[in-house]
């Protein structure tokens, strides 16, 4: 019988080591994970990242603990599978936590292996993808862990801007640990098996005795919902995992680069004739903005973020032509597409990234206002509809701004006016631009001539008539240069993909200063 060679019986060894550290926290822990109906860490990324495409670092490293008995248990890799790998394509860098290696809890080893991907993504310009389902800090090493946790929000925040950053929540999230998540651009959760929050149910009770469930403290929903933690719902760990594939087709590597461009059978000079009766005849009556979205994309292939949050905005991105854009667009059939404290922090973030990711962004305005009410007021809606603002003025990228209906007042200025910076101005002929509603300003322009007439009700008709006539329409606007161009809406797609074209070198100097202060 003839004996292993030296090679063969190293070779030997690292097959059992690297058989060891696919193994995990067991066989029999992996099991009884993937029976709750969820994907294994190293599945996870097998299903994220092109076929074959992964390459892992750090595979065999183990914590460096000695208390509490930890230095008689170590298992390679410390809980977090990290390294990097291609999806569709382009290199993109990865951390996923395996709860099955004490619970994901964070040690100060475990969160060195994050940091090395964090930098690594960082120097070559490259995506980074966390896929987070941890305990949170590992108990038995103290401040030690909790030290970790702060080195990942460090880089996080040297990462932000620079290159884009996505999490997916795939379990639990609780404590600090919930920091870097909120740090990144785009926060995805899974229905059923995935949390976040500061204190869980059990601290809450003690503290103020309030019974809620760790759902409906912190689940998908809540965040989709109610906070707007969560970016993207998704219906399973395969579904999130293939949302952050799309997701990411649409963003560039770094802040340098541009989108790609996909190739589009969908001509741009393609008509929209649909569009020419989309507004109804009355300025009270609703309809869905997203039907104009869909009509003048791409394919009609809008990927909506937020969609559960902040309803009376809409944000996402598409293709125009083959290029990226990110579109924002006021939802009339909510809150009359309203602005409030929701929807402006909603919509300002979402610039904030098309802004710092080189992404054109297209507006689409009816607007009739901030929502007006004293809990807007005292939760500070001045300070929320400033970051809009601040947003939009900051923004270099081309901006192209078209107006269907009402844009009235503050809120007018808000959506990319011209005043603020937007590129190109568009509006359809249903435009109506406006201090307010041609109602409420004949009631306060009119007030004395209304209660001294014979007839206060036809007069009051009358002088609203001649109102709109004269203010409610886009003519005044373009006479004065803020409108550029009153379009036929059959026409959207064409003239839109025709200015974002001639906009597509837009530079503008940079600005010598630190960084300005948003009014958070």
């Amino acid at each position: 019988m003839e004996t292993e060679n030296y090679v063969e019986i190293k070779l030997r060894e690292l097959e059992e080591k690297n058989e060891k550290a696919y193994q995990g926290g067991g066989a029999d822990k992996q099991a009884k994970f993937e029976a709750g109906g969820r994907l294994t860490a190293r599945k996870r990324l097998d299903v994220l990242l092109d076929p074959g495409s992964f390459v892992e670092l750090d595979r065999f490293v183990v914590h460096k603990s000695t208390n509490f008995g930890m230095d008689k248990s170590h298992i390679p890799g410390d809980g977090v599978v990290t390294g990097y790998g291609r999806i569709n394509g382009r290199l993109v860098y990865v951390y996923a936590q395996d709860f099955t290696v004490y619970g994901g809890s964070l040690s100060a080893t475990h969160a060195q292996k994050i940091c090395k991907v964090q930098e690594l993504a960082m120097q070559n310009g490259a995506p980074i993808v966390g896929l987070n389902d941890s305990g949170g800090a590992r108990i038995q090493e103290g401040v030690e862990a909790l030290g970790g946790f702060a080195k990942i929000f460090k880089n996080n925040t040297k990462s932000s801007g620079y290159v884009p950053q996505i999490s997916a929540i795939m379990g639990p999230c609780a404590g600090g640990a919930v920091y870097s998540p909120s740090i990144t651009d785009f926060v995805f959760m899974v229905k059923d098996t995935s949390y976040m929050f500061v204190t869980g149910p059990d601290v809450i009770r003690t503290v103020t005795h309030e019974k809620v469930t760790k759902e409906e403290l912190g689940g998908a929903s809540t965040h989709g919902q109610k906070s707007g933690i969560a970016h993207f719902t998704a219906e399973d760990d395969k579904h999130c995992l293939l949302l952050i594939r799309e997701l990411l087709s649409f963003l560039p590597s770094n802040n340098l680069d541009d989108a790609p461009i996909l190739p589009s059978t969908d001509p741009a000079e393609r008509p929209n004739e649909i569009l020419n009766n989309l507004i109804p005849d009355s300025p009270k009556k609703p309809y869905d903005i997203k039907v104009l979205i869909k009509e003048i994309v791409d394919e009609g292939y809008f990927l909506e973020q937020h969609s559960h949050y902040a309803k009376n905005i809409v944000t996402g991105f598409a293709r125009m032509n083959g290029r990226a854009v990110g579109i924002i667009a006021n939802q009339p059939l909510v809150l009359a597409g309203c602005l409030n404290i929701e929807a402006s922090r909603k919509g300002a973030r979402f610039v904030r990234f098309c802004d710092a990711f080189n992404i054109p962004i297209l507006s689409l305005v009816d607007v009739p206002g901030f929502l007006p009410g004293s809990d807007q007021e005292y939760n500070g809606i001045i300070n929320h509809g400033a970051k809009l603002l601040y947003a939009y003025s900051e923004a270099t990228v081309p901006v192209v701004t078209l107006i269907t209906r009402k844009a009235y007042g503050g809120a007018y200025i808000v959506m990319a006016s011209k005043m603020i910076g937007a590129d190109v101005n568009l509006a359809y002929p249903t435009a109506e631009i406006a201090v307010m509603g041609a109602e409420g300003a004949v009631n306060i322009i009119f007030r004395r001539d209304i209660n001294e007439a014979n007839d206060p009700e036809s007069t009051r008709v009358e002088l609203t008539k001649n109102y709109e006539e004269k203010f409610n329409n886009p003519y005044r606007a373009a006479e004065l240069g803020l409108i550029d161009e009153v379009i036929e809406p059959a026409i959207t797609r064409k003239r839109i993909i025709e200015s974002f074209e001639m906009l597509a070198n837009k530079r503008v100097p940079a600005v010598k200063k630190k960084h300005g202060n948003i009014p958070l």
